[in-house]
């Protein structure tokens, strides 16, 4: 007797698949188009609910992961950064408000959600690489619209934030004069705040380099090096200095861990190659900007770094340092930022609102020594995990990806002194990348063929 056996062909797997989207793709989707609806002309008034899409989204997120098992490494410090929020929510007695404390409670779980949530998804080291490519093209899109809106002034300039429109210094404060004399806002790109193209540059820049160094196609290098040109170009007409610091501290650091790696090569391509474009993008940029933007950047020489550091934000770490005996355990929550401007009580004058320019100060007002130093081992725990994976040689060129988000991380750790990071979508994106990068490493399935859980 004969028995006939039926083979089985395996089903082609779909594009989602092949690229292995997970949640965390479609959170960091959503977060990109809920700051693209902020400047569609006539939602300006629906601006706070727009804005608390991307965090809404987290804590969604959170709720839907609550069993997950799996636990990032900065887990338990994160645990305790939140212990330290509801203790200052229930017991200090100079919250704001009740409202604008909780919120304050609410957006810092927000913010450090993805280190609960995102090790739950089925994320994979091609997911990781293709949630790089998602903002490598978003951020690339809004530094070219900051080109455009630089050589085309008056053109391609969607709705300024009515925040900083009424703000006490104004849309002023925040314009720049081109060579040929048009006054114009630091180009926002593809947001609504002055100088956002700056920041999108930055992000375009650095992956532009790792997408450059990881794929051969000619097209692809061709696409990665523009990105890096338009970057450079907005980081310098944007007059944010702060981003050109960051984007030497990153490539310096992606430099160094790629050396130590013994990848001479590459590490020696990013250190001459960035400096070349460098180069060439601050000529282009003195050409349109002028003697403005040449002073402005060439200000960052006038002295040493800790004396440049000193004269321009300095101030606001010594104002922090001598606000320590004052707030061992915090000023009360919701007294600063956001929170404070949508929620909070400005009548209150046993708690009046605070002013915070560094996430130093943030962090002091918010809870105190305890808090500052729950967020540095925090911080610093997702560093040296980042760290070791880019170091780890089994890895292959994933560990290009560690390097950079590594390079980034130390990109953040500048901007502590810069400005309240951990309280935008600067924190949240550092806590997902870095977050993402250790679950799609430590994931043992080879396999392309995912579902998303």
């Amino acid at each position: 007797m004969i028995t006939k056996t039926r083979s089985i062909i395996p089903a082609t797997p779909t594009f989602w698949e092949r690229i292995n989207w997970t949640w965390a793709h479609t959170f960091l989707s959503v977060s990109y188009i809920a700051g693209l609806l902020l400047i569609v002309p006539g939602l300006g008034g629906f601006r706070p609910v727009v804005r608390t899409i991307g965090y809404a989204f987290s804590l969604y997120l959170l709720y839907k992961f609550k069993d997950g098992r799996n636990r990032y490494l900065a887990y338990d410090a994160a645990r305790a950064i939140m212990v330290i929020f509801l203790l200052e929510l229930c017991l200090h007695p100079y919250n704001n408000s009740v409202a604008s404390a909780s919120a304050e409670t609410v957006f810092a779980l927000a913010i450090l959600g993805t280190v609960f949530w995102v090790p739950q998804v089925n994320l994979r080291k091609v997911g990781f690489e293709s949630m790089m490519m998602i903002s490598w093209i978003f951020q690339t899109s809004s530094a070219f619209f900051g080109v455009l809106q630089v050589l085309y002034p008056g053109k391609f300039m969607p709705p300024i934030s009515e925040v900083v429109a009424n703000s006490a210094f104004g849309v002023d404060a925040l314009s720049i004069v081109l060579s040929n004399g048009t006054k114009m806002i630091r180009p926002p790109g593809l947001t609504d705040y002055p100088g956002g193209a700056g920041a999108a540059g930055y992000t375009a820049f650095v992956i532009g380099i790792v997408i450059f160094l990881r794929y051969k196609n000619p097209l692809v290098k061709g696409l990665s090096l523009s990105s890096c040109l338009i970057g450079l170009f907005c980081m310098y007409l944007s007059e944010i200095r702060s981003l050109l610091v960051l984007s030497v501290v990153t490539v310096l650091f992606l430099g160094f861990v790629l050396f130590k790696n013994g990848q001479f090569a590459r590490s020696l391509t990013v250190w001459v190659g960035s400096g070349a474009l460098f180069f060439v993008t601050f000529t282009w940029a003195i050409i349109v900007g002028g003697q403005r933007t040449l002073r402005r950047i060439m200000s960052l020489f006038a002295g040493s770094a800790t004396d440049v550091y000193q004269q321009h934000r300095g101030g606001f770490l010594t104002v922090t340092i001598d606000a320590l005996p004052q707030y061992p355990l915090g000023a009360g929550l919701g007294r600063w930022g956001m929170m404070n401007y949508f929620f909070g009580d400005w009548s209150n004058s046993t708690a009046p609102s605070l002013w915070v320019e560094i996430q130093w100060t943030g962090w002091l007002y918010d809870g105190g020594i305890p808090l500052i130093l729950a967020y540095s081992y925090a911080i610093i725990t997702a560093l040296l995990g980042t760290f070791k994976i880019a170091g780890d040689r089994k890895m292959g060129d994933f560990s290009l990806w560690a390097a950079l988000i590594f390079g980034l991380g130390m990109g953040t750790i500048i901007s502590l002194f810069s400005y309240p990071v951990f309280a935008s979508g600067g924190g949240l994106e550092f806590w997902l990348f870095n977050t993402a990068l250790w679950t799609a490493a430590t994931n043992q399935e080879d396999s392309l063929v995912l579902t998303q859980k």
